[in-house]
């Protein structure tokens, strides 16, 4: 194997609005590298973006920061007022990311609600056709997040981008160059998916990451399967989950990724709300250690 030639950086989420600059300023002191800033179409409507990215240059100047990634989580393929202000808020950010000083938008695909991946791919294809032309464009790249939003393959409604054998059909089906991967374990372990042997054949694909993890708790499975009353797996910020990060980082970093994890930790159930940045920083001296760790 080639020598690694690449290190990515180390940040985190921001649910975003328009306190992102004070988040940032708060935040960095404690060693955050990149920010994503978070824009989900479930919370409500985008706010404009062009004034927000002066005051969040700002803050990036004051703390020697950078933005790693916009991300912007809606259904594009919905034909009302979600669909229309999805794909509006993504148009948004693929004309204004080079303001926040990135060229990578995370997103879902969109789905037709409660449609298979198949019956959804033809409207996939001529929305994100013409959404990949606009980033082309603008030398902004798309990455879909792998994230269920509790989906599967015959039903959903926001997203399917959610394994290896949806990714191969949506790849083919608008073959750009500015389509990407946005690619964290935890989805694909809650699939029963092991993340690893994906990781070394999807790197080249992937344009950013979400630092986090999951719990799998076997014995669950091996007792009540996945369908029955006992919870089997639970989303954990990187350290108390069951992934490697070293592995990770390494095969990132031979891939030459040189982009971003950004922790994703207010899913976690125990480190989250009032404890959210503290498991947050207990996940950040974690992965700089497995930084230094992967050769």
């Amino acid at each position: 194997m080639d020598a690694p030639t690449a290190t990515p950086a180390l940040g985190t989420v921001i649910r975003s609005g328009l306190q992102s600059a004070d988040t940032i300023h708060t935040l960095a002191p404690h060693g955050f590298e990149t920010w994503q800033l978070d824009f989900s179409i479930k919370r409500g409507v985008v706010p404009p973006l062009a004034p927000l990215a002066s005051q969040v240059q700002e803050a990036l100047a004051a703390t020697g920061t950078r933005i790693s990634a916009l991300g912007i989580y809606g259904n594009p393929l919905r034909d009302d007022a979600t669909g229309a202000e999805s794909r509006r808020a993504l148009r948004e950010a693929i004309q204004c990311a080079r303001l926040f000083g990135t060229g990578i938008v995370g997103c879902f695909t969109g789905r037709i609600p409660g449609s298979s991946i198949d019956a959804s791919l033809p409207r996939f294809q001529e929305v994100w056709s013409e959404l990949a032309r606009e980033a082309d464009g603008c030398g902004v790249r798309l990455a879909f997040e792998n994230c269920l939003q509790g989906g599967t393959w015959d039903a959903g409604d926001w997203n399917m981008a959610i394994n290896p054998d949806a990714w191969e059909r949506l790849f083919d089906a608008v073959p750009s160059p500015v389509l990407g991967l946005e690619w964290e374990p935890a989805h694909q372990m809650c699939q029963l998916i092991d993340p690893m042997p994906q990781l070394a054949q999807w790197a080249p694909r992937i344009l950013h990451l979400h630092g986090k993890d999951a719990n799998v708790h076997h014995h669950v499975i091996a007792r009540h399967g996945v369908f029955g009353k006992e919870r089997f797996a639970w989303h954990r910020t990187p350290s108390f989950g069951d992934s490697d990060w070293t592995e990770i980082i390494r095969l990132l970093r031979h891939a030459g990724y040189s982009g971003s994890i950004d922790i994703e930790g207010f899913h976690d159930p125990v480190y989250r709300e009032d404890r959210e940045l503290e498991g947050q920083l207990k996940a950040l001296t974690y992965l700089r250690h497995c930084r230094s760790a992967a050769t």
